[in-house]
Order: C-alpha cells, then sequence, then structure tokens
C-alpha cells in the first residue's frame, strides 16, 4: 500500500468514526433526558480515544453533554492534543 492510499483510507476512518461519535454523544444525551438505558461512560472515552476525539468535542458542544465531568471537561482536549502530536510525530517522520 503507498503514502496515498494510506492517508486516502486514515482520513476516511477519522471521518466516520467522529460522526459516529458525535451522534452517539447526542444519543446518549436523549436517553439521558428519556430516563433510558445510558451509553457507559467507558465508551464514550473510548470512542474519542480510538480517533472521535473531534466527534467527541463537537457532540459536547452541541449536545451540552457531560460538560461538567472533569473527565469529559478534562480528558477529551487531552485526547485531541495528544493525538495530534503523535500525528505529528507520525507525519514528520
Amino acid at each position: 500500500m503507498n503514502d496515498q492510499s494510506f492517508l486516502h483510507i486514515a482520513l476516511i476512518y477519522l471521518a466516520v468514526i467522529n460522526l459516529v461519535t458525535f451522534f452517539v454523544y447526542g444519543i446518549d444525551k436523549w436517553k439521558a433526558k428519556k430516563s433510558k438505558w445510558r451509553v457507559p461512560e467507558a465508551t464514550l472515552l473510548g470512542l474519542a480515544v480510538v480517533g472521535g476525539s473531534i466527534g467527541a468535542w463537537l457532540g459536547m458542544k452541541t449536545w451540552h453533554h457531560k460538560t461538567l465531568h472533569k473527565k469529559f471537561k478534562d480528558g477529551v482536549p487531552a485526547i485531541i492534543i495528544a493525538q495530534l502530536l503523535i500525528a505529528g510525530y507520525i507525519l514528520y517522520q
């Protein structure tokens, strides 16, 4: 696989995982309002870790969800920074 193909697949993956994460945060907010079964916090943070950090951050802001929870308020931006540093390191190798 050449570098351009890898980059193309990586960008598609990131777009999909961020879109999924954004909507999972919205679904969890809806479920919270309806007193229904919730998405576990570990799943919400896990989606951010596997590449959906921007979707998680946008979901938090859009749906006003988990914004008062320290592990989300501080954790999601920390995940974004870590992922940007890793991406920068990989791109400049």
